[in-house]
């Protein structure tokens, strides 16, 4: 079945919309969840969650593309219930804090169908990172790849955590400022 047909069950308010996403999209979501939450019992879990969204609010916000809309309602529901899971602990995720301090430097976008952009992104992000001094190229990476810590981001590039914490945020502009210029839209 295709996006428009499953689209138009939603707007029909038509059961069978559920099982039909469910059958055309549940490896993608559940790869999306998976990665963010790393349990299979959550992700099962999640998913229902996110078909149930899905559900109350595609309706409302038509979306131009089925799969990116369904993408982003995983990994907000997938983040939440980490979140959630892990609100006895005092130190957040280092994925959740990595994640977000690079969400406004890089352009969203999780459809399979935008895999060639993806790929695209990815060279480019790595040829910022290629074009960096070694201390920032390892803080970049250690913070964003291995989602170390700052503390100790700060602690092998022999820094001070305030240094480490304006250094990542300096290059996350000029990433920002970077991918622009490369013709992505962030």
């Amino acid at each position: 079945m295709s996006d428009e047909e499953i689209l138009q069950l939603y707007l029909d308010r038509d059961e069978s919309a559920i099982a039909a996403t469910r059958e055309r999209y549940n490896n993608y979501l559940y790869k999306v969840a998976y990665q963010i939450l790393g349990d299979h019992g959550d992700t099962e879990e999640c998913l229902n969650d996110v078909y149930l969204a899905a559900w109350d609010s595609v309706p409302r916000n038509r979306p131009g593309k089925l799969a990116t809309y369904l993408g982003k309602i995983a990994r907000r529901t997938a983040i939440d219930m980490l979140r959630k899971r892990d609100a006895g602990r005092r130190v957040p995720s280092e994925y959740i804090v990595s994640v977000e301090e690079l969400a406004e430097a890089i352009p969203g976008g999780d459809g399979p169908e935008e895999a060639l952009d993806r790929d695209a992104l990815e060279a480019a992000i790595r040829e910022f990172v290629h074009g960096l001094p070694t201390e920032q190229k390892r803080m970049f990476i250690g913070r964003y790849f291995y989602f170390d810590p700052l503390r100790e981001v700060a602690a092998y590039c022999g820094v001070r955590e305030s240094k480490a914490k304006s250094m990542l945020f300096r290059l996350r502009k000029r990433l920002k400022e970077y991918l622009e210029t490369e013709g992505f839209m962030v």
